[in-house]
């Protein structure tokens, strides 16, 4: 069982999400304004928050950044079509993803999966080593856990894939549209922005200097790697 929290200030947005993720394995919970979702937040154990940006009395980007403080929960935000800088903002404070309004019943449903699935199964099946090291970077797959020297690194479900994914395959060059396929299960639209934002919050925790990276390089005009034996 799932616990999922709906939040948006309009009821029919609220009530049309519940409609598109009826599923017994679901429980969802309703907030209509950032306050009201971090009670919920701090009454129960979540799975996943769905939240729109744009609510009164406290926004979703604000609510959302007070969760992180606690929580690696994904967040999938809400925006509408003319909030582009919000979707990179909340990108660049911790959320996983963002659904643009009005809603597609079938995409909605294949997010909501598919964040769930890498926070609940993180890794499960793979071929991989449970433990990929890269310089001063262990990733424990076992554990779910990263540490950085020896300190342990809080990173969303989104920056643990990507991470896990680009240290699987030390020195192999990532396009942004391989990375947005192989960690969204989605199509590549838009992907080099939103990609960009997860590899700049990856580096600011990871690196000593991010504008000076040892570990997680771009390739100018092909992508992004791991550096090899560093």
């Amino acid at each position: 069982m799932y616990n999922i929290l709906i939040c948006d200030d309009e009821k029919d947005i609220v009530n049309a999400l519940k409609i598109y993720l009826n599923d017994a394995s679901y429980t969802l919970f309703e907030a209509y304004n950032g306050k009201e979702a971090l009670q919920v937040a701090g009454e129960q154990e979540l799975h996943l928050v769905l939240m729109d940006i744009m609510m009164p009395e406290m926004d979703g980007i604000e609510a959302m950044v007070k969760i992180r403080e606690t929580s690696n929960v994904p967040v999938i935000l809400l925006t509408a079509k003319s909030e582009d800088a919000d979707k990179v903002l909340g990108l660049t404070v911790g959320a996983d993803d963002y659904i643009t309004k009005p809603f597609n019943p079938i995409e909605v449903s294949a997010r909501v999966k598919s964040q769930l699935r890498r926070y609940m199964q993180l890794g499960a099946g793979n071929q991989y080593a449970d433990i990929l090291k890269c310089g001063g970077i262990e990733l424990d797959d076992k554990e779910k856990r990263v540490l950085l020297d020896g300190e342990e690194v809080s990173l969303t479900p989104t920056e643990y894939d990507i991470l896990k994914l680009l240290m699987q395959h030390p020195g192999q060059v990532f396009s942004p549209r391989t990375i947005y396929q192989k960690i969204w299960n989605d199509l590549p639209y838009g992907s080099e922005n939103t990609v960009a934002v997860h590899i700049r919050h990856l580096r600011e925790k990871l690196e000593i200097n991010p504008a000076e990276p040892r570990y997680l390089k771009v390739v100018w005009g092909q992508g992004y790697k791991m550096e090899k034996g560093r």
